[in-house]
């Protein structure tokens, strides 16, 4: 069997195709969830703080001024994008959870399919004379 031949078989599995589609829709997922905590729940949580996107906060190391947007003062050197960072991490958090509660019904509902009780086996027939004889007997 050729090489091409077996990435063929290999690529056409169906776990290798389960894990693509999978990849997939948690890429796109995982761009829903970007836009809810950026545009959605980071907002209110700025205006709380202090009325500048969460995003852009961030500590100067370089000596850059503390009113500028974050992209201008990383041209200017290195900053501790603190801001950033909790926007990502929150991020992470709700697709963690989101996963984690995904998991936890497919387990559920695993659990709950009826286990197949296997109809039994086919009495023999030299059994079933044998009990027709004996039922004969005691009549």
């Amino acid at each position: 069997m050729g090489m091409m031949q077996e990435f063929k078989d290999f690529a056409m599995k169906g776990n290798v195709v389960d894990l693509a589609v999978g990849v997939i829709v948690g890429a796109a997922f995982s761009k829903i969830v970007d836009s809810l905590v950026q545009d959605i729940i980071m907002p209110p949580i700025g205006k709380l703080i202090g009325g500048l996107d969460f995003a852009n906060y961030y500590l100067p190391l370089n000596g850059q001024a503390a009113s500028l947007s974050l992209a201008e003062a990383k041209k200017l050197g290195a900053v501790l994008a603190y801001g950033n960072f909790l926007t990502i991490l929150l991020n992470f958090v709700i697709l963690a959870f989101i996963i984690f509660q995904m998991v936890r019904l497919l387990q559920k509902a695993r659990k709950a399919e009826p286990v197949a009780v296997e109809a039994p086996a086919p009495t023999a027939e030299d059994i079933l004379l044998l009990r027709e004889i004996r039922d004969a007997l005691k009549k």
